[in-house]
């Protein structure tokens, strides 16, 4: 037969390894919903599949196997125009090489519309561009005048046609890089 006391400090003894099991369990989900979100981008959390919120810069806590985050960068990105041969007005071949500079806006509504309203934002804001940098070259006649300086005609037109571009091209900037 067992004393009385041991018996009183065995169930203490197994209370106490459910209490620091309890305090463990805890702590391990607090630090498995730590999420850092760095200065050059913004997290889209969502709940059960669900957008529930906007994770801005710093330290987040998202609720384990519950919630998602999705990270969204808001810097400056610089994608390659697929190189495309062209004929301008005045029947000159042309080969047209660019590079699109963009970035999604920083606030909520641009962060969320960049993944939720289209299916692949790089790609619907390079073609549209594309396309309008060969129709630009492809209208203009003598495009590179022979000892004059290449392509700053091109630059020049690229310009002054930046704000007749579709409004998700707005903040596009076009180099050209050869043609």
């Amino acid at each position: 037969m067992v004393p009385a006391a041991t018996a009183d400090h065995l169930r203490m003894m197994e209370m106490m390894y459910w209490v620091y099991g309890g305090v463990a369990a805890v702590a391990l989900v607090f630090f498995a919903g730590i999420r850092v979100v760095r200065p050059t981008g913004r997290g889209l959390v969502e709940r059960l599949g669900k957008y529930r919120r906007l994770a801005m810069p710093g330290v987040n806590w998202v609720m384990p196997l519950v919630d998602r985050m999705f990270l969204v960068n808001i810097t400056e990105t610089m994608v390659n125009a697929e190189p495309q041969e062209i004929i301008t007005n005045d029947n000159l071949n042309a080969r047209v090489d660019a590079q699109v500079y963009f970035k999604v806006k920083s606030d909520e509504e641009s962060v969320k519309s960049s993944q939720y309203q289209v299916f692949d934002y790089r790609y619907q804001i390079v073609v549209p561009a594309n396309t309008e940098l060969v129709n630009i070259i492809g209208d203009m006649a003598g495009l590179l005048p022979i000892g004059r300086g290449g392509p700053a005609p091109v630059s020049q037109t690229l310009h002054a046609r930046a704000n007749d571009l579709p409004s998700a091209l707005a903040d596009a900037v076009h180099h050209l890089r050869h043609a």
